[in-house]
Parts: structure tokens; C-alpha cells; sequence
């Protein structure tokens, strides 16, 4: 018994993580998939996915919450052990970028369904990360700005889903979007224009 009550979980594991990775293609080709068309991607009947998602907006929270984790990890990845303020800013937007940009239609979606508070409140502990590198690079005089560094922080998470914005709406292509991102965080922290470009450039190769 104990044996077929594994098999079943795994087997209910694997169609949650189908239906989340067809569903996320499927919004990512159309914003307005119903739960319809992404059951009929993920080769499962209706119910299966509402057995899993109540609603289109838990199932739009569940990605939500998965595209938050990954930024997390992306964070963390492209600050590596960098000493240097700069270098561990651009890294990190370098890293959140590439993977923003897969998840980037999902803050459309969200702010329909989860609300940008709730994807503020997601977003916290990568935003106190980043407060804490803005505040070291201030007491160092790397960076210059007359805002403090909660409010920089902030500021910095804004401007990427602004960034992501542009990108939905085709004023910027996705290729460019990463390394404007970096720049444009970089320069908003007060480092000079060319040295921010440099500086990404050569993160970027």
C-alpha cells in the first residue's frame, strides 16, 4: 500500500510540474490562456489541473513564487564572492536579467491576479540582499546617491519591472534588456555612465 501511495504521489508530483512548465509556455505565447488550452498542452483533462490549481490566479501565484526562487538564486549567483560593490551589483542584474526575462509576461499577468504587493512581498529577502550591498558600497564611497539604501533598493526593483515592462511592449528588444538593466541600475547607484557601460560589457562577454 505504502509503495502504490509513492507511486501516486510521484505520479501527482510529475503532472503538477508538467502542467506548471506547459502552463508557463503557454502564457508565454498567449497571456490570456485559459486553463482550457494549458490542460489540453499538458495532455491532461480539465479537472487534473484545477485538482492541482483551484484557479487560473493560484496557478498564475504558484509561477509567481517559482519565478521569485530562481531570481533568489540568480541573486546570489551573480554576486558570487565579489569584493567589489560594483562588479557584484552589475553581476547580480546580469543574472536576475536572464532569468527575468523568461518570467518577465508573468508581472503583466500578476498584477492582475497576485497584485504587485503580493510580488513585492515575494521579492523581499532578495531586496534586503541588495539593500545590504547598496549600503556597503555607499560606506565605501563606490556608490553616490541622495537616497538611502532601503529606498535605493527599491528604487533599483523597479526599475528592472520597468525594464520588463518595455520589453512586453516593444520598446526594447530582450537582447539589449540585460545589459541596459545593469547599466541603468549601476548608473541609478551614481557610478559614472562609461564605467557602468564598461563594467557590464565586459561581465556580459
Amino acid at each position: 500500500m505504502a509503495s502504490m501511495t509513492t507511486g501516486n504521489t510521484s505520479r501527482a508530483d510529475a503532472n503538477r510540474r508538467r502542467i506548471l512548465d506547459v502552463a508557463l509556455a503557454e502564457l508565454l505565447r498567449d497571456p490570456d490562456a485559459s486553463m482550457d488550452q494549458i490542460a489540453r498542452a499538458a495532455g491532461v483533462v480539465r479537472r487534473t489541473v484545477y485538482g492541482h490549481f483551484p484557479s487560473r490566479e493560484a496557478l498564475v501565484g504558484t509561477l509567481v513564487d517559482g519565478a521569485v526562487e530562481a531570481v533568489a538564486a540568480a541573486h546570489a549567483a551573480g554576486r558570487g564572492d565579489a569584493e567589489d560593490p560594483e562588479r557584484a551589483l552589475a553581476g547580480s542584474t546580469l543574472a536576475v536579467w536572464e532569468v527575468a526575462d523568461r518570467y518577465r509576461i508573468l508581472v503583466a499577468l500578476a498584477q492582475r491576479s497576485v497584485t504587485m504587493q503580493g510580488i513585492r512581498e515575494r521579492l523581499a529577502p532578495v531586496r534586503e540582499s541588495c539593500e545590504a550591498l547598496l549600503r556597503r558600497g555607499l560606506e565605501e564611497g563606490v556608490f553616490d546617491s541622495p537616497l538611502p539604501p532601503a529606498a535605493l533598493a527599491y528604487v533599483h526593483e523597479q526599475l528592472l519591472f520597468a525594464v520588463m515592462e518595455a520589453v512586453n511592449d516593444g520598446l526594447l528588444t530582450a537582447e539589449e534588456a540585460g545589459r541596459s538593466a545593469a547599466v541603468t541600475v549601476l548608473t541609478a547607484a551614481g557610478v559614472p555612465a562609461s564605467r557602468a557601460t564598461e563594467l557590464v560589457a565586459k561581465l556580459s562577454d
